[in-house]
């Protein structure tokens, strides 16, 4: 028994020294897109901001709209996402504030190397997808709801084409971030709408490669939003603040723009902090 007595002591004692500094750690819930994710962007500027800081950022990466569904719930501090409409609506409902332009990069349209469809080299992606559907290739979709598949559904509508007719069997929404779509894609030899940062870092490519870029409909900017501190004294509005203000800072744009795959940049600051 005094053998059972003192191992609790030694263990009560252990977490009486263990707790106040894990109670201590200052950290951020991030509610962002899995491009910032799955590229590894986040890996290389967390640990900066952290380092500058103090303040470790726990990222929920999903699609944007569900991280929009996150931050209205309350149950993230901040968002970085990728649906400008989507953003303008979460400002608009009260749910978020102080949204910024943090960076862009780009949509490319990836397929098969024998291009069954005919659009290499297309600088139109209306054109390209018009021409995916009238050959029906194979043409698979995120279909999460994320920044990738509702910027991929508004281009159907542009380029005229409903997918709902009872012949758009070549179209596979598949409910999954970019990188399980992107194995699908090699994996069927389909067609793909991904953002160039994850198809850079994205390794089993197949006989996929990039067939249609350019367009500047297939621009691709991020905003920066806070979660709006009136959801509850839970928010971490003022940690949240200091993450918001390091990632449209000097500091922030070097870091983002100091991010390479291969040499590559993928994404890039605005010279400027626009405010909206």
């Amino acid at each position: 028994m005094k053998r059972l007595v003192f191992l609790a002591t030694l263990v009560l004692s252990a977490l009486s020294q263990t707790l106040p500094a894990a109670a201590q750690e200052r950290f951020i819930t991030l509610a962002s897109t899995t491009s910032t994710e799955q590229s590894g962007l986040f890996g290389h500027i967390i640990p900066l901001f952290q380092q500058a800081t103090g303040i470790n950022v726990r990222v929920v990466a999903v699609g944007t709209g569900q991280a929009l569904a996150i931050g209205a719930r309350g149950d993230a501090d901040a968002l970085l996402v990728h649906d400008r409409p989507g953003e303008d609506r979460f400002v608009s409902a009260g749910d978020g504030i102080d949204r910024r332009d943090v960076m862009f990069n780009d949509f490319v349209i990836i397929g098969p190397r024998n291009d069954p469809a005919g659009i290499r080299g297309l600088r139109d992606a209306k054109e390209a997808l018009r021409r995916i559907a009238r050959a029906k290739a194979p043409f698979v979709s995120r279909g999460d709801d994320s920044g990738t598949h509702r910027t991929e559904r508004r281009l159907w509508v542009s380029a005229g084409i409903d997918l709902s007719k009872g012949d758009s069997g070549w179209y596979r929404e598949l409910g999954s971030g970019m990188g399980p779509t992107l194995n699908t894609a090699a994996g069927m030899n389909a067609y793909v709408l991904a953002d160039r940062a994850t198809w850079a870092n994205f390794r089993n490519r197949a006989e996929l490669e990039i067939l249609a870029e350019g367009d500047p409909g297939l621009f691709n900017p991020y905003g920066s939003i806070l979660v709006n501190p009136a959801k509850g004294a839970h928010i971490r509005s003022a940690d949240a603040r200091i993450w918001h203000e390091w990632l449209t800072s000097d500091a922030g744009r070097a870091a983002i723009s100091s991010f390479r795959i291969n040499g590559e940049q993928l994404f890039f600051a605005p010279l400027a902090t626009p405010r909206s």
